[in-house]
């Protein structure tokens, strides 16, 4: 009897390693596996190579289970049997199903759950021997399950697809909360991936607030609205605003001027300007930020359908949807976001012409952008009507009060959160 309880003590202990490895090497982070596999860790080699044939890892540890426990059930109830006679059946099961629910499931499953890229570290050796060492009766085993599944017609497609794998990336980034450099890091991420699925007439400067020149103008009045602008590319336009001829650079206009010896009245902007590069509203970031690489260029002009200027976008532009805003000038405190103030209420006070994206990024919001790129946009597409100031909507929401009118155009609107709203109504 003591070799009996001797063996069903080895079971045991080869039941808890089953149960341990089973929810360690499923639940253990595969991109952690694989960046320690890339510094050189043998051990989460090993766990990748389990992972990669999760079919015979799951079926020599589902047939190690079944071998165990049926052995150690009977081992258990054979000993009761002797030491009670008939009652022994229903009391070595009760014992059995005790020792194993406890110590040899719940335990070391509990153990694996709470530290799952530890234990599949440690268990990782052991659980490749398993898997040689029974291998032939497992692969026979799911060969049999295989012919079975296609003679019900059942199918399974090799791989995972890209929409699949986009969408298990976001909900990883999503998981990982935290403030500082944890939540930057998590919008950064986060905006990468939405790269592909955000047009440039969502992110570009609109043509009433583009900055260009007229190229017939006197050269010295070019090289003021050149030397104002922040930036360092400049549209010029002939005949009208909407009719571009060509973009200068200002290192371009300074080479001239050099060449030149400074003589403003020899030079001719428009011989020293490059050619106007012009791009559909509907490119996505992740093209235009290939284009940009290959042309070596910075500033496109966006048409829409028809050919009418709507804007331009800039290298900057797509960079700023990566990183958050990079404002030229330094902002109020406690201003995340350029053209929004937090109020002491819980508020913010927003122009009009701040886009969806940039607050949904910034202060986590979910305000919907498909019908409008801009919080003006949003409250013309809703109300379907140019709103009074004064006038206050409730919008997926959030509650929107019009402050500020000019024209048709809407400036200022002050926007609560539902939150917000919530603990002033308490």
């Amino acid at each position: 009897m003591i070799y009996e309880i001797i063996a069903i003590g080895g079971l045991l202990l080869l039941l808890t390693f089953f149960n341990a490895a089973e929810t360690s090497l499923t639940g253990a982070s595969q991109p952690l596996m694989h960046q320690l596999e890339a510094e050189g860790n043998r051990a989460a080699a090993r766990v990748n190579k389990l992972r990669a044939r999760k079919d015979r890892m799951l079926g020599a540890i589902l047939l190690g289970t079944t071998l165990t426990q049926i052995v150690a059930s009977g081992l258990a109830t054979s000993i009761a049997i002797e030491l009670f006679g008939p009652r022994g059946v229903a009391l070595g099961a009760l014992a059995t199903t005790l020792v194993v629910l406890i110590f040899c499931e719940i335990l070391p499953k509990t153990v694996a759950i709470r530290r799952p890229n530890r234990v599949a570290l440690v268990l990782a050796v052991p659980m490749r021997l398993v898997v040689v060492a029974i291998g032939p009766p497992v692969a026979a085993v799911q060969w049999l399950v295989d012919g079975m599944l296609r003679v019900f017609g059942v199918k399974f497609e090799g791989g995972m697809k890209a929409e699949a794998a986009l969408a298990e990336l976001r909900g990883a980034i999503a998981m990982h909360g935290g403030r500082g450099a944890i939540r930057d890091e998590r919008k950064m991420l986060r905006s990468i991936l939405d790269l592909n699925d955000v047009a440039v007439g969502e992110v570009m400067t609109h043509r009433s607030n583009m900055v260009a020149a007229d190229a017939d103008q006197p050269a010295e009045t070019v090289i003021d609205q050149a030397a104002a602008s922040p930036h360092s590319r400049l549209p010029l336009w002939r005949g009208t605003p909407d009719n571009i001829v060509g973009v200068i650079q200002t290192k371009k206009l300074l080479r001239a001027l050099h060449e030149l010896r400074g003589d403003i009245a020899k030079l001719d902007v428009a011989t020293i300007a490059d050619p106007p590069w012009f791009i559909p509203e509907s490119t996505s970031l992740l093209d235009q930020m290939q284009a940009f690489r290959i042309r070596h260029d910075h500033l496109a002009l966006v048409v829409d359908e028809y050919g009418a200027l709507q804007g331009v976008v800039t290298l900057e532009d797509i960079l700023e949807e990566i990183v958050g805003e990079m404002p030229d000038r330094p902002m109020a405190k406690g201003q995340t976001v350029s053209g929004v103030r937090p109020e002491p209420d819980g508020s913010y006070l927003v122009e009009g012409d701040v886009t969806i994206r940039d607050l949904n990024r910034e202060l986590e919001w979910n305000l919907p952008d498909e019908e409008a790129a801009t919080i003006a946009g949003l409250l013309l597409f809703e109300a379907r009507t140019i709103a009074e100031v004064g006038q206050k909507f409730l919008i997926h929401g959030f509650r929107f009060e019009v402050l500020r009118r000019q024209r048709n155009k809407i400036t200022s609107v002050r926007v609560t959160p539902p939150g917000t709203m919530k603990r002033k109504s308490a």
